[in-house]
């Protein structure tokens, strides 16, 4: 868990230093870094994606201002937490490059940010291994900047990646 230590660091330092840091000036006096819970081998999954077809359409996913926008459901994958198993949807954006895990789980709005948390893959946790086969790696779960800040714009997970199970891994609620 060492490059998971190295990039926690990383973001804490993006956070409290860097000029596009959603923090505002009294949330930065009092920053002291981020809240993760411990890393977890456990929610690392090597995952079987079952593809939608090419052809899927595009769907307009809600955010948190109330504004739409456009993402293609690109594949679907199960796994096991704690013995029940949970389904989640990868989507794409439209032209199928960017891929975005949003989720919400049951640890929402209790341990963990109440509007969902995010994978994608532009940071560590979400890598496409081969057309049908990604890694998900829980332990670098984000908040989204509305988490920080009601300024942002950020898409709300679909019903379809609300799990019933706890996600106990990657960042906890900001306080």
């Amino acid at each position: 868990m060492n490059q998971l230590t190295q990039f926690r660091a990383e973001v804490d330092k993006f956070m409290s230093q860097h000029p596009q840091s959603p923090l505002s000036a009294a949330q930065l006096a009092a920053f002291s870094g981020l809240n993760y819970f411990a890393g977890d081998p456990a929610f690392i999954f090597t995952a079987a994606v079952t593809r939608f077809a090419a052809d899927e359409p595009l769907i307009e996913m809600e955010t948190s201002t109330g504004e739409m926008r456009l993402y293609r459901r690109w594949g679907k994958f199960s796994f096991e937490v704690d013995g029940q198993t949970a389904v989640l949807t990868i989507y794409s954006d439209p032209h199928g490059y960017d891929f975005f895990l949003p989720f919400r789980d049951a640890t929402n709005g209790r341990e963990t940010y109440g509007a969902g948390r995010y994978l994608d893959n532009n940071r560590p946790g979400l890598t496409q291994l081969s057309d049908t086969r990604f890694e998900v790696d829980f332990n670098y779960a984000y908040n989204p900047y509305c988490a920080y800040s009601p300024e942002y714009s950020c898409p709300l997970p679909p019903r379809e990646n609300w799990l019933t199970v706890p996600i106990r891994a990657g960042e906890m609620a900001f306080t």
